[in-house]
């Protein structure tokens, strides 16, 4: 084999050095702290047969989309689900994209215009800050879930002459951290500017909410967001995303969105199962979020009850993160967890800042109290 140019292969040794050299591995059989299935969908059966139930209902017998969505790749089904998605989430439309990457990418590169001006919390997604790379307007970043700050940062920066739009972007429930901006407050001043407000609700979605469907929707503020980005991969066990929004946005996103234009669309059994995922949320989203929010509490409590709560840092959502400086440390207690059955996570610099590295447990509704109260007294032991 050719061998790795040099350029490549010391970043790859600096990052090995600095204890921060990501790899890939197979599940574990581990009791889940990791995973992002926080009710339980992605691993659940009776979903599971509900969907190949589905499959047969809709004479479902081709494997793959054959095409992008605007060459043959735009099956029947896609206007089922977006159609689905709109009334569920209280939007005038949707579009469907293959996953919240591609939904991030795909809205913040085509979007926002040249002399446009976007604002995003210094905690954003990498596919936000990935999608504005693209973008030809200019990006601020402002400080975490700081509204004065990004005040102040729009004060000194648009002058408000000419045709500039400005978009203010951030998450309803951080991947990191785990918490929330003030979203009533946020809604409140881009309004009274006229800014559009963008929110990626990933986390949200499925958890948060009396029906799971997100913050935004739970304040009943989804009128007056310019965006909302719902991913399908986390909470509702299955793949995909969607772009919220107005009949306008949506066939500009069709004509100029190129993680749209150019990639081929989902197989139809991944709309199917996306359809049959909302269908269960309705009918069981409501038994598992109380089983996950009592979860949540318990955690907390116990966390609070020993030295493992020192560094936690505030969140009412299921990503719960216990700060461990210093990349070497945070992966040894997660190895010593794993070693003892538990599938934690140690997120590194520079995932994170610098001296912010972490434990992230992800809350389940199906973790036991019993698994929650024996893995918190083994971080605190190890801690």
């Amino acid at each position: 084999m050719i061998d790795l140019p040099k350029k490549l292969k010391k970043k790859l040794d600096e990052r090995a050095s600095n204890g921060a050299l990501r790899q890939l591995s197979v599940p574990s059989g581990l009791v889940d702290f990791s995973s992002n299935d926080y009710l339980g969908f992605a691993r659940n059966e009776i979903l599971f047969s509900k969907t190949f139930q589905l499959l047969l209902k809709h004479n479902i017998t081709q494997n793959g989309a054959t095409g992008s969505r605007l060459l043959t790749g735009n099956h029947s089904l896609y206007h089922d689900l977006e159609l689905k998605l709109a009334q569920t989430h209280n939007s005038e439309n949707a579009l469907v994209f293959n996953s919240g990457y591609d939904a991030n990418i795909g809205f913040l590169g085509s979007v926002p215009q040249r002399g446009d001006f976007v604002f995003y919390d210094e905690f954003i997604h990498a596919s936000i800050r990935d999608g504005l790379q693209m973008s030809h307007a200019k990006g601020y970043k402002f400080d975490h879930n700081s509204l004065s700050d990004l005040k102040e940062k729009i004060q000194k920066t648009v002058s408000g002459d000419g045709d500039s739009e400005v978009y203010i972007v951030t998450e309803s429930v951080f991947s990191m951290d785990g918490d929330s901006p003030d979203l009533k407050q946020l809604v409140s001043f881009c309004v009274s500017e006229g800014y559009r407000l963008v929110v990626d609700e990933a986390h949200a979605v499925g958890v948060m909410g009396k029906k799971g469907l997100g913050l935004v929707q739970e304040m009943g503020l989804e009128k007056d967001v310019f965006a909302r980005i719902v991913t399908f991969g986390k909470a509702l066990g299955v793949h995909g995303a969607a772009v919220l929004g107005s009949n306008g946005l949506r066939d500009y996103l069709i004509n100029f969105s190129r993680s749209l234009i150019y990639t081929t669309a989902l197989p139809p059994h991944d709309i199917i199962g996306i359809l049959s995922s909302y269908e269960f949320l309705a009918e069981e989203g409501a038994t598992q979020r109380t089983l996950l929010l009592e979860n949540i509490a318990y955690f907390k409590i116990q966390a609070k009850k020993l030295k493992a709560g020192v560094s936690l840092i505030d969140s009412s959502s299921a990503i719960q993160s216990v700060i461990i400086p210093g990349n070497e440390n945070v992966k040894r207690i997660s190895k010593q967890l794993n070693d003892d059955g538990f599938n934690v996570k140690a997120i590194l610099s520079p995932t994170v800042p610098e001296g912010k590295e972490r434990l992230r447990f992800c809350i389940h509704s199906f973790n036991s109290k019993e698994e929650i109260g024996l893995i918190v007294q083994l971080l605190a032991k190890y801690l």
